[in-house]
C-alpha cells in the first residue's frame, strides 16, 4: 500500500502523462531533492525554483494564463502567509472575468504538526485557507483520497489548495490506487529515489489508473446513533480510534465524516448526520479563535439549533503563537487520541 506522500507522486505523474499538467515546481522540488516530503521525485515536468513564494504563485498564475495547468509546491504551509495577498487575487480571477478566464492552478503544501517542526513548520492553514473566496481546499486523511484529491484538483478550473497533513505523508494507506502494486516494496523500488547518487535513477512508473475524489463530497466512514464527529487530516484517524475504542467497550456508535474538501464541504451530509443523532463534535487541529470547525458549529447551532439534544462542541488547538521543539509542547498544543476520546465520552453521556 502507498503512503500518502507516494499517493500524491504518483497524481502527479498521471496528472502530467494523461490530464494536461505542464508544470510541477517549487523549492527543491526538481531534481535531485524531489521535495523535502519526496512528493515529486522523479516527475517529468518538475524543475526548481528560488526561495520566492511570492514568485512562486505569481509564476504558477503566468502559466495558467498562458494556457498552461501548473502545480507549485509551498514547501511548507508556515512560508504561505507572506503571499496571502496574491492567493486572493489568483482567487478572484474566474470570478472577475465572469468565467471568461479559467484560474486552473494547484497549490499543496504540507500543514500542520506531527514532525516536532517547531514554531516555523507546525502552522495549520486551513482557516486562513478557507478565507480565501475562488480558492477551493482540500485535505485528505488517507492515500486514496490523497490520489483521488490531487485529480480533481488537476482538472478543476479554479485554483485549488491542497493541504497535506505531515503527520500522515508517511503512513501507508488500507486501500490501493487503481494500478498501484500490491507489493509495498516493489512499489518503492520503483518509485522511490535511492540514498545516495541519484544521477542515473529514473522510476518505473506504475500503470495507475483515473480514480476521482469529487469536490466537495465527504466520506461517513464509521456509521452510527450516538453522536456525529466532524473531521479531516491529522485528526480524522484520532476520531476513528476513539470511535472504535468507545464502540468496544460499551457498544456505543458513531457517525464519523472525514470531510475531506473544507471548500466547498459536504452540508447535506452533515445535516443528514445531526439529524439522526442530535449531538455534534467538530474536531481539527487548528488554533482556536477564528478556527474553521467554528464556522461549522454556528452553521450547526444557525440551522439545526431544535435538532441538537445537547450543545455541539469544537476541539481544536491551543491559541498560543506557535508549538514548541520539545515533544510534550507539541502533543500538548493541539488534539490528541485521549482528548478525542474523553470529548466523545463527555458529549454521548450529556443528558438530553
Amino acid at each position: 500500500m502507498a503512503t500518502l506522500v507516494q499517493a500524491v507522486r504518483l497524481a502527479l505523474h498521471y496528472g502530467e502523462t494523461h490530464l494536461g499538467v505542464t508544470d510541477i515546481f517549487g523549492e527543491d522540488v526538481g531534481p535531485p531533492l524531489g521535495g523535502v516530503f519526496t512528493a515529486t521525485q522523479g516527475l517529468r515536468t518538475a524543475w526548481n525554483t528560488p526561495l520566492d513564494e511570492r514568485g512562486i504563485v505569481g509564476a504558477a498564475m503566468g502559466i495558467a494564463y498562458a494556457g498552461g495547468r501548473p502545480i507549485f509546491e509551498i514547501q511548507f504551509c508556515d512560508y504561505a502567509f507572506n503571499m496571502i495577498d496574491l492567493l486572493k487575487v489568483a482567487g478572484n480571477q474566474r470570478w472577475a472575468s465572469a468565467g471568461a478566464f479559467d484560474m486552473p492552478i494547484v497549490m499543496m503544501t504540507p500543514t500542520g504538526s506531527g514532525i516536532r517542526g517547531s514554531l516555523y513548520h507546525s502552522h495549520s492553514y486551513e482557516s486562513w485557507a478557507t478565507r480565501l473566496a475562488g480558492w477551493k481546499i482540500v485535505m485528505p486523511s488517507n492515500s486514496l483520497d490523497a490520489y483521488g484529491l490531487m485529480l480533481s484538483a488537476i482538472v478543476d478550473p479554479n485554483p485549488v489548495m491542497v493541504l497535506l497533513p505531515k503527520a500522515l505523508l508517511r503512513v501507508r494507506g488500507d486501500r490501493l490506487i487503481p494500478g498501484e502494486p500490491a507489493d509495498e516494496e516493489e512499489l518503492k523500488r520503483r518509485i522511490d529515489a535511492p540514498i545516495g547518487d541519484r544521477s542515473n535513477w529514473e522510476p518505473d512508473w506504475p500503470d495507475v489508473g483515473e480514480y476521482f475524489v469529487p469536490l466537495g463530497q465527504a466520506e461517513l466512514v464509521r456509521e452510527g446513533t450516538a453522536a456525529t464527529v466532524i473531521s479531516y487530516g491529522r485528526t480524522l484517524p484520532l476520531c476513528v480510534q476513539a470511535a472504535d475504542e468507545i464502540q468496544r467497550t460499551s457498544g456505543t456508535t458513531f457517525d464519523v465524516i472525514d470531510l475531506r474538501s473544507l471548500f466547498p464541504y459536504d452540508w447535506p451530509a452533515i445535516r443528514q448526520s445531526i439529524l439522526k443523532t442530535g449531538r455534534v463534535l467538530i474536531v481539527n487541529e487548528d488554533t482556536e479563535v477564528t478556527n474553521f470547525g467554528e464556522h461549522l458549529l454556528r452553521r450547526v447551532v444557525e440551522e439545526h439549533f431544535y435538532d441538537l439534544l445537547v450543545k455541539p462542541r469544537v476541539l481544536q488547538g491551543k491559541h498560543i503563537p506557535g508549538i514548541g521543539l520539545n515533544q510534550t509542547y507539541e502533543t500538548n498544543t493541539v488534539p490528541q487520541s485521549n482528548e478525542v476520546r474523553q470529548a466523545l465520552s463527555e458529549l454521548m453521556n450529556e443528558a438530553a
